[in-house]
């Protein structure tokens, strides 16, 4: 069984939805990069997703383009976040989920990269530039190898699409809180119960909600309707802000802990 579907059952078990932070590696650098994870599992992260950088990133907002611009700067690349991977597998006991877009997979080679994601124990892949219809040999040989494959429903996502993403998808269902680019956002968007509703009627699969959620309060909104929530760029936005600061890693730990926490329910 994959390590994200144990951890979904382990977490129900428990009266908990999963807390996934976001991260986008390399930034502010590798070194850092590896502290941050050690932290955010530290601090209640039940899985947590690493973001490759790259330079065009259609999906993501202004906060996680300067974080990937940064690491790119550095010469963060998709070798340097498998070696990355590699240090933290023996000391991190949560799934690792890695989100990339297609061309740096392309440019890699797919059978080398699927191959690295085993060898690093990396329990799962986004690629949000790349529907379902397109994956092919990514998606046989992930399959082949018990990585999970996660596709996004967004709000405007027409019924056919939600059947074809709660088909294909294993590990979790990725629900796009807004239509749009990610972000922090003030307010949780009123129509995510109804799209959470419609995906409930035709799968089982585990829910997770991001894009936009920066509060506790919206962690605690979406803890209550789906089975896990992301979060990302208010996270890099504290980086952002406390990089120069010697206890950013503790600030960092502070924040997500006062998150995390959120994800108790009564079930």
């Amino acid at each position: 069984m994959n390590r994200i579907t144990e951890k979904f059952e382990k977490l129900k078990s428990i009266k908990k939805r999963a807390f996934i932070p976001y991260i986008t590696v390399g930034f502010p650098d590798l070194n850092l990069t590896y502290d941050i994870v050690l932290k955010l599992v530290e601090s209640g992260a039940d899985i947590i997703e690493l973001g490759v950088p790259f330079s065009d990133p259609l999906a993501d907002g202004p906060t996680i383009q300067k974080s990937s611009q940064k690491a790119l700067e550095s010469g963060t690349n998709l070798i340097k976040v498998f070696e990355l991977a590699e240090k933290l597998k023996n000391v991190v006991n949560i799934p690792l989920v890695l989100m990339s877009y297609y061309n740096p997979i392309y440019r890699y080679g797919i059978g080398r990269f699927i191959s690295d994601l085993t060898n690093c124990q990396i329990s799962g892949i986004i690629i949000p530039d790349l529907p379902p219809e397109e994956y092919g040999e990514i998606k046989h040989l992930a399959d082949e190898h018990d990585i999970a494959t996660i596709f996004l429903i967004a709000p405007n996502s027409t019924s056919e699409r939600i059947r074809l993403v709660a088909k294909e998808s294993s590990g979790f269902i990725y629900c796009v809180s807004v239509t749009g680019i990610t972000g922090a956002k003030n307010e949780l968007n009123k129509e995510i119960n109804l799209l959470i509703r419609q995906i409930r009627l035709i799968t089982n699969k585990p829910i997770c909600v991001g894009f936009g959620i920066s509060n506790k309060k919206q962690v605690m909104e979406v803890s209550k309707i789906a089975d896990g929530v992301i979060v990302g760029s208010c996270l890099i936005n504290l980086i952002f802000k406390e990089e120069s600061n010697p206890s950013m890693l503790n600030i960092l730990g502070n924040y997500t802990s006062d998150l995390a926490i959120e994800t108790k329910v009564n079930l």
